[in-house]
Parts: C-alpha cells; structure tokens; sequence
C-alpha cells in the first residue's frame, strides 16, 4: 500500500496544503481523522454518483489514500495507547517500588537493639 503511494506520488489535499503519504505522520489524531472523513466521503460518492459501479482510477486512488490515513491513524492511536500503559505501568511499579522499601523499612524497625548494632558492626 505504502509502496503503491510512493510509486503514484501520492498527495492529499489539506488545509495546509497537498501533503505526501510520510507527512501524515506528523498530523495529530484529529488532523487525520477530519482528512480520513474526508476522503471517506469522496470514496462513498463514487458509490452513489455511478449507477453501473463502473471501477475506474480515481475511485481507486481515493480508496487507497483513504486506507494508508486509516493506517497512520491507528498506528498512531496504537502507540499513543502504548505510550499511556508504559506510563501507567511505571507509576505502579514506583508504588510497588515504594510499598517493598516500607516494609523493608518497618522489618529494620522490628530488629532489636543486639541485631541493630550487629548490622552497623557489619557496616564500618
């Protein structure tokens, strides 16, 4: 599909102007789901516009721009995704991290005084 863009030089007409297939990359997920609608539209009016559902190379041109933003976009949407659950993931383990230093903390705090100055004995 990528392949296919870059051999027909493939351009998408945006607010910002005509852009190439690698530039969808820096849309945000809003940018791209408006030009995704977009094309979506364009695509479903071939449809309602041809009677005899004749196949011809705009049609085809505008299905496959609208499947690579469909791709961008839920690559995008998949990472950012990602990016959330390490992040989420990383908290929790800051709070496990934290709990495991407590208990650790509290197992000094029930040593007694002989264990305590055998420990700092060990230390120095």
């Amino acid at each position: 599909m990528f392949e296919k863009a870059s051999r027909l030089k493939v351009r998408y007409a945006t607010g910002k102007g005509n852009v190439t297939t690698e530039d969808l990359w820096d849309f945000n997920l809003s940018q791209l789901n408006e030009l995704a609608k977009g094309l979506n539209k364009q695509h479903k009016a071939f449809d309602e516009d041809d009677f005899l559902k004749v196949e011809n190379k705009e049609k085809g041109l505008v299905k496959l721009k609208f499947d690579i933003v469909l791709k961008v976009l839920r690559t995008k949407q998949d990472e950012a995704k990602a990016s959330l659950d390490r992040k989420a993931n990383a908290e929790k383990r800051q709070k496990f991290l934290a709990a495991l230093e407590a208990k650790r903390d509290q197992g000094i705090g029930e040593l007694s005084v002989e264990e305590l100055e055998a420990k700092i004995a060990e230390l120095t």
